[in-house]
């Protein structure tokens, strides 16, 4: 079943260039694009996902794609690898459309081409983006909500709770590869607990799931919004609906990244 999602009113490709990076914990490492073009974004925060588009390593250019709808795919695909852009999906962490830019915040668990090329990014360094809408959608009689994510899904759920009314009430479970992941200082709504979560060496998403079996459901009407590795994803859907009686359509659940395989592209 397909995610719902909520598309922003228009959408282009925007070329930017990355401004600063700056590592966040031994996890994570923040970039920050800026360019005249994100005045074309439309900020919607929660979880509002973007294609990253980067160079390869060796290409001395960034060739964006010229069509602003799903088409772009196809032209990305015709191109010659040597040319041929690499294509990630992300969250936009914060947007500061007085200055121009956005931060995406990268998990560092792998050796792929976006952690190596976040690693290695200078100012300067092209980028672009093409935005992907939204999926955090709770219904307005939700009495409350669980978010639940690992590693990849931190900078989705803190930019959920920046912009979380202060009425909120529910559970968050993060998990990280470490202690020292952890976050201090969030803007968190009185009514909401956020319970950390240190892998330190286990299987990702182990922890998260483990600690949502052992909590208990709030009365009334919930939602839920998961993300993660694609086993932690699908595995608290199905305790959530087995064991919590949660109506499907209440449950967003994404597997952005799957133990073992790699991206292509």
């Amino acid at each position: 079943m397909l995610p719902k999602v909520r598309m922003p009113r228009t959408r282009r490709m925007i070329t930017l260039a990355v401004r600063a990076t700056e590592r966040l914990s031994p996890a994570f490492l923040s970039v920050t694009l800026g360019g005249p073009e994100l005045a074309h974004l439309e900020p919607m925060g929660r979880d509002q996902t973007v294609r990253l588009f980067f160079p390869r390593a060796g290409q001395e250019r960034l060739r964006m794609p010229s069509r602003d709808s799903e088409a772009w795919m196809a032209e990305v695909l015709l191109m010659p690898k040597a040319s041929r852009p690499r294509v990630r999906n992300y969250t936009v962490r914060r947007v500061r459309p007085e200055l121009g830019e956005l931060d995406i915040e990268f998990a560092l668990h792998a050796d792929g081409p976006a952690a190596a090329w976040a690693r290695g990014a200078r100012p300067g360094d092209p980028a672009g983006v093409f935005d992907m809408g939204i999926t955090y959608l709770p219904p307005e009689d939700a009495g409350w909500q669980l978010l639940v994510g690992d590693e990849s899904a931190l900078p989705a759920i803190l930019a959920i709770l920046d912009a979380a009314p202060g009425s909120l009430t529910g559970d968050v479970f993060l998990e990280v590869p470490e202690r020292a992941d952890f976050r201090t200082g969030l803007r968190v709504p009185e009514g909401v607990t956020v319970h950390w979560l240190a892998r330190d060496g286990a299987g990702p998403g182990a922890a998260a799931l483990d600690a949502v079996r052992r909590a208990e459901p709030r009365p009334g009407r919930g939602y839920a919004w998961v993300a993660g590795e694609s086993r932690l994803a699908t595995g608290v859907r199905r305790h959530l609906v087995r064991e919590w009686s949660m109506p499907k359509p209440d449950i967003a659940f994404h597997g952005y990244w799957r133990q073992g395989r790699s991206s292509v592209g």
